[in-house]
């Protein structure tokens, strides 16, 4: 069912993959049973891939969908659905990316700190501890990329599902408001 859930959205194959895929699954596991919003719209991608105008396919889509009883409500309460179950996982999503923003990044920025008081503290000592100082000196240099790189992998990875996200959200809402017009 995936392949054909990935084939209702738009440019997906122009998304970030992973984030899809994510997405996707999602909207999977709480496909709603009976015909909903989803196979309304597999039916009604297949009408537009025969080059039906948009009106004619939405509304032949929607008698088909009727035979099995769908209704109005229940293909808007179930896009609406799809929508929500989307909302949820950007939520859960940001949590998580938050989490990591603080166990990758903040940590980097504490150990750098320490690191620095640290080498401040040592070069009051002896001649003794002159090894030591170096060997933290090289990790407090190493500290800088490490959270570029971090802080620089977390939001390439927020801007590919933000794209998506957005892009799914957007083709619901547009369904919404079209459904909303023409039925």
């Amino acid at each position: 069912m995936a392949r054909s859930i990935a084939e209702m959205f738009a440019d997906v194959d122009k998304l970030d993959k992973k984030s899809v895929a994510f997405l996707l699954k999602a909207i999977e596991e709480n496909n709603l049973p009976g015909f909903d919003y989803l196979e309304f719209k597999q039916a009604l991608k297949g009408l537009m891939s025969m080059n039906m105008d948009q009106h004619t396919a939405i509304r032949s889509a929607f008698t088909t969908g009727t035979t099995v009883g769908l209704t109005k409500e229940k293909l808007i309460s179930s896009a609406e659905h799809y929508r929500q179950v989307l909302l949820k996982e950007k939520s859960q999503f940001d949590a998580a990316l938050q989490k990591q923003m603080t166990q990758r990044v903040d940590g980097k920025r504490n150990e750098k700190s320490t690191l620095a008081n640290k080498i401040q503290a040592y070069k009051q000592k002896i001649q003794d501890i002159e090894a030591e100082i170096n060997k933290l000196q090289d990790r407090l240099d190493k500290a800088d990329s490490e959270i570029a790189a971090a802080e620089e992998k977390i939001h390439e990875t927020k801007d590919k599902f933000e794209t998506t996200f957005q892009s799914f959200v957007k083709e619901i809402e547009k369904d919404l408001d079209t459904l909303n017009t023409v039925l």
